[in-house]
């Protein structure tokens, strides 16, 4: 599923809204970050959007609204209820390519590392995630994977499970589909780029996957209670949830950009 595919079932509901032009329509022109100063901005609940602008004393955001799931800040945001949205630069891709009238200012908010969340007492499984990562992108897997779900690079295709034997266990995923294209829903299943990932991972690790879908906000605890063994989200590596968790290496540098009406 190539990204102008991506999503299209789950934001059929915003190009409804948009279609139905309801709401307050804001006036507010918002070009670059600067011009968030005073305005109403949504966010994701526990992403890291959430957590720079809730913190972000001199952004000079007057409210910040806060949403279950990505799309329905978006949602709101073309009904007029808000004046932009702080999100991951590749979901905001895909809502503005799915839905006319919006448009991501040129000036990015900040940028991100994604790495895997670990329970910080189980250094054994870090270690072993932190070599298959190096594997993955030694051997070019890795790669292969950001060029099917990001790079769009022709020929290039999603990862497929290996047929190899699994003594280990299982290996269970805290996951939040609502960040194409890292992961989402088709046909009932949740896919994507970590999703893939980290089945390349289970595979190297001789465990399978087992994939559990979440609010974003309930990653870290069900890591640090034992009911995940990772969690893989778009999940940013910063202090505040190093805090609670542990993280992997890095496997893929992102944004957090802003998305507006045009």
């Amino acid at each position: 599923m190539k990204m102008k595919k991506i999503m299209s079932v789950v934001l059929a509901g915003v190009m409804m809204a948009s279609l139905a032009g309801c709401g307050t329509k804001s006036n507010v022109k918002i070009n670059t970050i600067a011009d968030l100063k005073g305005t109403t901005v949504g966010v994701q609940t526990g992403t890291t959007g959430d957590i720079l602008v809730t913190d972000d004393k001199e952004l000079g955001v007057k409210t910040v609204e806060h949403y279950n799931k990505g799309f329905e800040a978006v949602q709101a945001l073309m009904q007029g209820k808000i004046d932009a949205v702080v999100i991951d630069d590749q979901p905001a891709k895909v809502f503005v390519e799915q839905n006319k009238g919006l448009k991501i200012i040129d000036e990015e908010y900040t940028t991100e590392a994604y790495a895997i969340g670990i329970a910080k007492d189980n250094t054994e499984l870090k270690d072993k995630i932190n070599a298959a990562i190096a594997q993955i992108k030694e051997d070019g897997t890795l790669q292969g994977i950001i060029d099917y779900y990001i790079g769009n690079v022709e020929g290039s295709t999603p990862y497929f499970k290996k047929d190899v034997e699994r003594p280990n266990g299982t290996l269970v995923m805290a996951t939040n589909a609502e960040f194409p294209p890292y992961e989402y829903i088709e046909n009932s299943t949740v896919i994507g780029l970590d999703v893939d990932m980290a089945q390349a991972i289970a595979d190297i690790l001789g465990m399978e996957l087992e994939v559990e879908d979440m609010a974003f906000d309930s990653i870290i605890a069900n890591i640090t209670s034992g009911k995940a063994d990772i969690g893989v989200a778009g999940l940013t590596d910063n202090e505040e949830r190093r805090q609670s968790i542990d993280f992997s290496e890095s496997y893929y540098t992102g944004r957090q950009v802003i998305i507006v009406k045009e």
